[in-house]
């Protein structure tokens, strides 16, 4: 028996397509407030050193501890705008219907793209500070120090150079950017006009934004976290990376629209149907970012050949080899359990709990990428993981506030999408 029956449509102008106050208030704390933690974060991370060292030595590695938080944080927020803008494009795409309700928050968060390219300027910075601070490959004495070929290092810094690499990230920046102002712009002169040709045009140009995204994502996967690592590489890290980008974009999908029917918006229109259908995708995803964590160790292992097994090595031993298996047992087999009922997925609170959680676990996830790869491979102690916490928790707070501030001056639904009407009467089989 259904347990769906579809509302009537409201008008454009109801309230509840509107951003309910008590979220809007939030919107400057969260702005100064987060700017203030990330910064906190970022300071008490660059602090991080050795006694055992000169105060030379240890003010570069607090430096590289610094930024490699900063750099964390940042991926972090820069995977979940990824994703919601791929959830977009791809919604347009293949016409979805179902997703019409949702979509507006997507939208919201990918424009975040403006905001993490302002963002991105001290990682830019960094390389042109020479020594390598961030990336190591930026040291002009790390290839000798390490022993490395000189006809092999001579290719890598083909591509691995500062001019090069901020060229390409100005370049990832400036793409994303066109997307989604143009998808957002399109969406929301649909609000005022219900032209079905503006859903027309950008059902026509999503086919292409994917191609671009797809180029785009990959290879800042390279340059911004593989090459942390320089002489290592992997043809399936950019699917690695946009695996939990979905999936953290799905999550995010979840908590926000919980969050907004619980403080008055879109409550008739988005249903336990939706929320069964974000599950599923959750599900989906947590799996999918299993069977690409696991294929790409897998490929490496029965290789064994030394520098692609270098990666995997350091984050087996130590502490770094408990968070691989935390991220085994907590980012895949739990929630594989914990969201693969019918039952669990048509309860929107727990696919908001599951969502939250998941979210959580996507950081753990884009920390273990990056932080091994820290000189002396060491995660600061207690100040150090304290650190990292704050400046995401800043980040994200920050960029959550922009996102109330523009949330504020729209709607938070497509309200003349020509679909509205199929995505409020959805209904799963």
């Amino acid at each position: 028996m259904s347990e769906h029956s579809a509302p009537a449509l409201k008008s454009a102008d109801d309230p509840a397509f509107m951003l309910p106050a008590s979220l809007a208030a939030l919107r400057l704390p969260l702005c100064v407030g987060g700017l203030f933690v990330m910064l906190l974060g970022w300071w008490l991370a660059s602090g991080v050193g050795s006694d055992d060292l000169s105060e030379v030595e240890a003010a570069h590695i607090g430096a590289n501890f610094g930024m490699s938080v900063y750099l964390t944080a940042a991926v972090y927020c820069m995977t979940i705008v990824l994703g919601s803008l791929f959830f977009v494009l791809i919604q347009h795409l293949v016409r979805a219907g179902w997703s019409i309700v949702v979509r507006r928050i997507a939208e919201l968060v990918m424009v975040m793209v403006i905001p993490m390219g302002i963002l991105f300027i001290p990682i830019i910075g960094s390389l042109w500070m020479g020594d390598g601070t961030l990336y190591r490959w930026d040291n002009a004495q790390y290839a000798a120090e390490h022993g490395f070929p000189e006809a092999v290092w001579t290719e890598k810094i083909r591509w691995l150079n500062q001019e090069w690499f901020t060229a390409r990230t100005v370049g990832y920046f400036a793409v994303w950017t066109m997307l989604a102002l143009f998808f957002f712009k399109n969406s929301v002169r649909q609000d005022q006009t219900g032209e079905k040709a503006i859903t027309d045009k950008m059902q026509y140009w999503s086919g292409p934004a994917v191609m671009l995204f797809a180029a785009t994502t990959t290879f800042a996967a390279f340059d911004w976290v593989m090459s942390l690592a320089p002489m290592w590489f992997s043809t399936m890290f950019g699917v690695y990376l946009f695996a939990g980008s979905i999936l953290g974009a799905h999550c995010l999908l979840a908590v926000a629209s919980y969050v907004l029917q619980k403080t008055g918006a879109m409550r008739d229109e988005v249903t336990v149907e939706h929320y069964h259908d974000l599950g599923k995708l959750i599900f989906g995803f947590v799996f999918f970012w299993t069977y690409i964590s696991f294929s790409q160790y897998l490929l490496i292992w029965y290789g064994n050949i030394p520098e692609e097994t270098e990666w995997f090595y350091v984050r087996q031993v130590g502490t770094w080899g408990g968070v691989a298996l935390a991220l085994i047992f907590f980012h895949w087999m739990l929630p594989f359990v914990g969201t693969m009922s019918r039952h669990v997925r048509r309860k929107p609170g727990l696919v908001c709990a599951w969502g939250a959680y998941l979210l959580v676990m996507h950081y753990v996830d884009v920390y273990f990428m990056i932080m091994p790869s820290v000189e002396e491979g060491s995660a600061g102690g207690l100040v150090g993981v304290i650190a990292s916490i704050l400046c995401v928790v800043g980040m994200a707070s920050l960029l959550t506030g922009l996102v109330l501030g523009l949330a504020q001056q729209n709607k938070v639904v497509a309200v003349r999408d020509p679909r509205l009407g199929e995505s409020i009467a959805f209904e799963n089989i």
